[in-house]
Parts: structure tokens; sequence; C-alpha cells
């Protein structure tokens, strides 16, 4: 296979982006699409960029190759994927390399990466985040497969991926679903983040009476310390942004219904899976999921009672920084539970997930880039078997500096009636997380009561079971 040439089957937004990517950077580049007006459109607009040849089935794709080949599938998740992999297997020879640049679920690449095995083929998934223009420019890259199949592509994909102090946002993840693992965490962590961000915004708005041009400042000023990062700088942005003119900001007439593709779900599924306390990040879904029963909400607006009075303009000083502060501690929440979720998995499927490395890629290029990953990487590399994040000495510190406003704005959200359930439950995982002992004992005391589940003692070793509607002895399990 030459290390500069890739076939791109799919080209929507992020096929065609990242085929022009791999173009500017020396690639040879056969495309396709089943639509053949889609090819024939990106070849009439971007043909003079590259190197481009392109195929009017998947046979001609594989015919312009030479062995042994590399081709990168950029189609819908779920059955398309497998069509795809299906036909090209009858096509392909042994030793040739079929990569999965879609956000599918890591199980089916395990079990694509299995089927391709048994066919002679190499079968990888390749975790991409960036949006379009991160495709073009410079995505960040989670490449799951085998060391061998990584090395063979690696110099194509290290060279569009983004950069940031020279180092790449690509490196081997781990075997077989381990890529589409790690960018589903990604993206679960994006989903707390971005509710995070809509909580701050919803507070600051419906509890303060700060509008949307003052609140895009508010946030242009965040970005310019310890919560530097693209969404916070796209958040200003879409705040900043005016319709009809300067009459009105366009958030204002967004609707206000939060579309899902199913990552933040398949997240919060495999923290179940896992035994992870995925609390923020499954907040965040389940916030998506109450958006979109938009006419129950108008339905109960008119008869469900909330407090009287929301406060105002004399809380704003007061509590700006505060949402600040609050909103810092609960981010680190969500990536210390993203991480735990990546440990958790690494440790279930043997992955060897390398977090520290994880951290570094995700610096550039992808949607939750940020200043405090810097200090992740740290953390991860200095202490390699760290239980959960917020035990480092430097998030410890932040945490703790950070409490008292989050507490504060957490408080003052319930008593104006503006829903905060990622603020609230991170700081309620917080709390639970730093108590040496909890009210789990009580739950162990009724379940052994209604079903004899059995409980431990604190005093000595064993399971016991106590007869609590007979004669009240304590007798030890079977």
């Amino acid at each position: 296979m030459s290390e500069q040439e890739i076939g791109v089957v799919g080209l929507a937004t992020m096929g065609m982006n990242l085929s022009r990517n791999l173009a500017s950077h020396g690639a040879r580049v056969a495309v396709f699409n089943r639509t053949r007006k889609r090819t024939d459109d990106f070849m009439a607009q971007h043909a003079s960029e590259g190197d481009f040849r392109a195929a009017g089935s998947l046979g001609e794709l594989v015919r312009m190759l030479k062995p042994p080949r590399a081709i990168l599938l950029m189609v819908k998740a779920g059955a398309p994927v497998d069509e795809a992999l299906n036909e090209l297997t009858g096509l392909l020879q042994a030793g040739d390399v079929v990569m999965d640049g879609g956000n599918s679920l890591f199980h089916d690449t395990r079990r694509r990466v299995a089927a391709a095995t048994k066919a002679g083929l190499v079968f990888m998934g390749v975790g991409v985040s960036g949006g379009e223009e991160g495709a073009l420019h410079g995505p960040s890259l989670m490449p799951g497969g085998t060391r061998e199949s990584y090395a063979r592509v690696e110099g194509m994909l290290t060279a569009i991926a983004a950069k940031v102090d020279g180092v790449p946002c690509c490196t081997y993840i781990g075997p077989d679903g381990a890529g589409h693992f790690v960018k589903m965490v990604h993206n679960g962590i994006e989903y707390a983040d971005i509710q995070l961000i809509a909580e701050s915004y919803d507070f600051m708005r419906q509890a303060l009476g700060i509008d949307a041009s003052e609140l895009a400042g508010i946030f242009r000023e965040w970005n310019r310390g310890e919560l530097q990062s693209y969404l916070i700088e796209i958040t200003a942005a879409v705040l900043a942004k005016r319709d009809h003119g300067d009459h009105a900001a366009l958030v204002d007439l967004i609707e206000d219904e939060a579309e899902q593709k199913g990552t933040g779900r398949w997240t919060s599924q495999s923290a179940l899976d896992l035994g992870v306390p995925l609390t923020g990040i499954t907040e965040a879904v389940f916030a998506r999921m109450l958006s979109s029963q938009k006419d129950d909400r108008v339905k109960a607006a008119t008869v469900l009672v909330g407090p009287a009075g929301t406060g105002g303009a004399a809380e704003r000083e007061k509590f700006v920084d505060d949402v600040r502060d609050a909103l810092y501690a609960a981010k680190i929440v969500a990536y210390a539970q993203g991480f735990e979720h990546m440990a958790a998995g690494s440790h279930e499927f043997s992955w060897h997930l390398d977090l520290g490395a994880i951290a570094t890629i995700w610096r550039g290029g992808c949607i939750i880039r940020a200043r405090f990953l810097d200090r992740i990487r740290d953390a991860c590399t200095e202490s390699p078997e760290l239980r959960n994040l917020m035990l480092a000495p430097f998030f410890q510190q932040a945490l703790a500096a950070a409490q008292p406003a989050w507490r504060r704005v957490v408080k003052r959200a319930i008593d104006a009636g503006v829903p905060v359930p990622a603020f609230s439950s991170s700081l309620a995982y917080y709390d639970g997380y730093r108590r040496a002992r909890g009210p789990a004992n009580l739950i162990q005391g009724l379940r052994d009561y209604f079903g004899a589940h059995t409980y431990h003692r604190t005093d000595r070793e064993g399971a016991f079971h106590t007869r609590w509607g007979q004669d009240g002895s304590e007798v030890p399990a079977d």
C-alpha cells in the first residue's frame, strides 16, 4: 500500500473535507459516493486542489488503488457501514485496510474487526472529531486496530491531524473497538460540557436577567482565562449573532429542542454496563430528551407553579463570577467521570489505553479541546494508576477553591426555579465521592429485609442475614 494513496467512500461534509485534507498533504485520493451527482459535484468544485480520481462504483474504486490498499469509510453508522464492508470484502485482497471514520458503536466495530479478520482483511475504527472545519484543517483522530495496521496508515493520519506544539493530535489508541470507544466517551464529555454551558447561560439569562449580547461578552472574557476552550469560544459567537439586522439575538429565536445522534446515550449505557457513575453526562442526555418534549412543556408551563420572582440586576455582579467558578468545577467532574469510564473500558476489554496520550490528542482539533487538557495529561502521566482526576493535586485545589461558588449557584438556581441538572448532579457526585461513609448501609439493610440479599459488617468478616420479620436474629450467609 502506498503511504500516499487512499480511497474515500462517502462524500458528505466530513468525507468531502477529509478527502481534501488528505490531498492537500500529498495523498492521491480516489473518491466514491453512491449518489453519482455528489461525486461529480465534488470533482467539479475541488479536483484542482489535489490528485483526485473519481470512481463510479466500489469495484472501480478498488481497481484504482494499488494493493495493499487503504480505504476510509465515511458513511452513516449502522447498516450502511455493514453494507459497504460486505461489498468491499468481495472486492479486496488479503492485507487491505478498511477504516471506518464514522461514529460507529464500538461493539459493532469489534464485531466487524472479527469478521474482517476471518476474511483476511484489516478493519480499523477511527474516531474523528472536529466537525467540518476540523476535517478540512486538522481533526483529532483516535485510530483503533492492530499496531501493525496503524503503522501502515500512520503517516497519512498524523499528516492531516491538528497539531499542538508540533505534536499531531493522533495516536494509536488500542485494539479492535478502542478508537470508537474513546470517541464515544469524547462525545459524552461533549454532551456534559455543552449542557453545563447551557445551564450557565440559562441561569444568567433567567435568574440574573442578562441579555444575549451581554452574555456574549461574559463568555468572551471567560475564554481568556482558565475556562479557555473551543466550546466557550463558539458560545460567545452564537450569543453575539444578531438576526434581522441588529434587532434581535438569533439565539432567542432558535427553538429550544436539542437533537442528538446517539453517542451520548451510548456513553451512558456503556457506563451502566461497566458500573461507572457517569452522572453529569447522563443528566445531559436526559436534558436533551426533556427538551424534545416541547408540547408537554408548553402545556405544563400554564399549570405547574414555580417560585415567585427570579432576582435580577442586583445579583449580577455577585453571581457572574460564581457561575464561572461553578462551571469550571463541574467541567472537572465531567472529565473525571469520562476518564474513569475510559479506564473501566480499558480494563474490561484489555485495551491498555494510555489516558495521558488521549488527553494530549484532545488538546487540538476536537470539539472538547480546552486549556486544562494539559493539566489532565500531566496528571495522567505523573500518576498512571490515578483512580480519579479529582484526586490529582491540581484538581483537588481547583475544586476546593470553586466549591463555595458552586454551592451558591446551585442553591440560587433552585430558589429561582431554574433547572441545573448537570451542575447539581456533578456537585452531588463530588459530595458522594468525598464521603468515607454514605447511606448505602441502610440500602443494604432494606435489601436484606425484603429479599434476604445479605450484608457485610464493619466489625467482622463475612456476609450476614438478619431474620428481620421473625426472631430478629442474625445468621452468617451460606
